[in-house]
């Protein structure tokens, strides 16, 4: 029995949380960039581009910076990093000349560079030499690009600043202010955290609200100091100085209702030169909201159990299993295909269970002692009690069962669907993340009961329930695909639609061939972003997280888990 086990076991690196995606925010600066233009210098934008199956496509751009050879642009590109993939990056630098599309002339180009994610992850700071076409070195222009992973214990804010009676800076007219909010790194390096809009002519300034990782504002630390300077922006890219100040995160939590946060805006010339000089303006924190992103490991590190449930199938249309011809036969040399999904599945999911406990269930057939055909039966036969000990002792109670049953129909999935969602249901009840359910459906044919089995999905859809259908043998699946949400929207017949997409279908024969990580990885690749939204729509935090760094942080404002 332990050799069929070890025989098929995923791949260790799978026994953990392998399908998590890690967030990562890109910030991009050039230096020594070449100068296209004859009147000024170049008006730099970077393009980010993906590759795909082969193909370049553009992913994302940043804004463009005006007369500018050494820019540091605003823009922060996010993007999910895979472990276990190679995801190829190229950023390219264009002169943008007014509203021409890019590339239009072979001399916006001021050169590019290729790169892996991985290799911008490794090294947090990436700094390359830009190249022109054939390879050939733009100058001396290099790119730098800065990584910051957004972790579990992450969440974000949302600032709004304003100004009053700024300098004015300008002969004909007004200033026409921006704000510029820098962190001061540990090396005491300066990375652009954001740069808001410029706002014309305008002396007292409203700023529009913008959002920022914690982690980019203030690497989750609220002591960390924050550079705020104020300039008076110029068409030609020489910004006038207007002054300058400096803050933290634990300062700007000052504010509460009714009160705000102010800033004298400093210029320290005029400071050092006027006797009686107070400030260039005063910068006002108006507003401070705090949101707080949970991430699946923060559900599993704080405690959830993921509770496994198998249902299989013993409809007649599996074989006789004491024939060799059968799904269900015993080959003592090669486990079948249910024991196969059963295993690959069973074996990830019990990293995540306390008790190793699983229920196991069986629909289909006939079962003593009066051989009535049940749809919802313990393998075990002890209805009190359907757990098994591990994924080992759920293959012992499959192997033990299948001589005592008649294998018998029809395919009817929707009552095993109701009995769990049920029982999540009472777990649903508890107002903490502390238990999530998944079932695996293992069956050899489209189901019968359609109508009711769409009904059960959606009713189960407001429980604390993944449904992960495996499709065994080579039977026409393609009926089952409507219970998977990702062609459209799953429906009752009534037309009631799923409030979340929970179920996962996949035949097993595309798998045949693969490793038996190679099935689990797929099935269970949607669900920790199943268990993310449940609890973000029932707005249930992590009941105890790990050291929290962002405890601190949130105390003084109330917090809400965000989809």
């Amino acid at each position: 029995m332990n050799d069929v086990l070890e025989a098929i076991s995923p791949a260790t690196s799978l026994s953990g949380p392998a399908t998590c995606v890690s967030k990562v925010e890109l910030r991009v600066s050039c230096k020594a960039l070449l100068d296209r233009d004859t009147l000024n210098k170049s008006d730099p934008c970077v393009i980010l581009m993906v590759q795909t199956n082969g193909q370049w496509t553009e992913l994302d751009r940043t804004e463009v910076i005006k007369s500018n050879l050494h820019p540091v642009f605003a823009k922060v590109f996010s993007w999910d990093y895979y472990f276990e993939e190679v995801q190829k990056l190229r950023f390219e630098v264009y002169d943008i000349h007014g509203t021409h599309s890019i590339g239009t002339r072979d001399d916006d180009f001021l050169g590019g560079v290729e790169c892996t994610l991985g290799q911008i992850v490794a090294q947090k700071r990436m700094v390359k030499p830009l190249l022109l076409k054939y390879g050939k070195y733009a100058g001396k222009s290099t790119i730098t690009v800065h990584a910051e992973e957004i972790s579990g214990n992450n969440g974000y804010v949302e600032l709004s600043f304003c100004a009053k009676k700024l300098d004015d800076k300008d002969l004909f007219s007004k200033s026409d202010p921006f704000l510029e909010i820098y962190r001061i790194n540990d090396d005491e390096t300066e990375q652009l955290v954001h740069r808001t809009e410029v706002i014309k002519n305008n002396l007292n300034p409203v700023w529009e609200p913008f959002k920022v990782s914690l982690i980019s504002l203030c690497s989750c630390d609220e002591e960390r100091k924050l550079k705020c300077l104020v300039w008076d922006y110029d068409s030609r890219g020489k910004h006038d100085f207007i002054g300058e100040f400096y803050a933290t995160f634990r300062e700007m939590q000052k504010i509460s209702s009714g009160n705000k946060v102010t800033w004298d805006c400093i210029n320290p010339k005029y400071k050092q030169k006027k006797r009686n000089y107070k400030n260039s303006g005063v910068v006002i924190l108006s507003d401070l909201k705090l949101h707080r992103v949970y991430s699946f490991l923060d559900y599993i590190m704080g405690g959830c159990q993921i509770h496994f449930t198998v249902a299989i199938d013993f409809t007649a249309s599996n074989g006789d299993p004491r024939n060799s011809c059968s799904l269900h036969y015993i080959n003592p040399y090669q486990p079948n295909e249910y024991l196969k999904a059963l295993i690959a599945v069973g074996e990830i999911c019990q990293d995540y269970d306390s008790d190793k406990r699983f229920s196991a269930l069986g629909f289909g057939a006939r079962i003593p002692p009066n051989y009535e055909v049940s749809h919802d039966f313990a393998i075990n036969f002890n209805p009190e009690d359907d757990e098994c000990e591990e994924i080992q002792g759920v293959v012992e109670a499959y192997q033990n069962c299948l001589p005592k049953i008649q294998l018998y129909g029809p395919t009817n999935v929707s009552p095993i669907i109701n009995r769990i969602a049920k029982l999540a249901a009472g777990d649903g009840n508890i107002k903490d993340a502390s238990r999530y359910h998944i079932l695996l459906i293992l069956t050899d044919g489209v189901v019968t009961d359609m109508a009711d089995t769409r009904e059960a999905i959606v009713r189960a859809s407001y429980q604390p329930l993944s449904i992960i259908i495996v499709g065994v043998g080579n039977a026409d699946f393609t009926d089952m695909q409507i219970l998977d949400g990702d062609d459209g929207v799953l429906r009752s017949p009534k037309g009631e639609p799923v409030l979340r997409d929970i179920v996962q279908f996949v035949p097993f024969r595309d798998f045949k061939t693969a490793s038996p990580a190679a099935l689990a990885k797929c099935v269970l690749a949607e669900v920790p972003k199943q268990v993310v939204e449940y609890y973000s729509h029932k707005a249930i935090s992590p009941m105890c997280p790990l050291r929290d760094l962002l405890t601190p942080i949130l105390s003084p404002v109330a917090t809400t888990p965000t989809e």
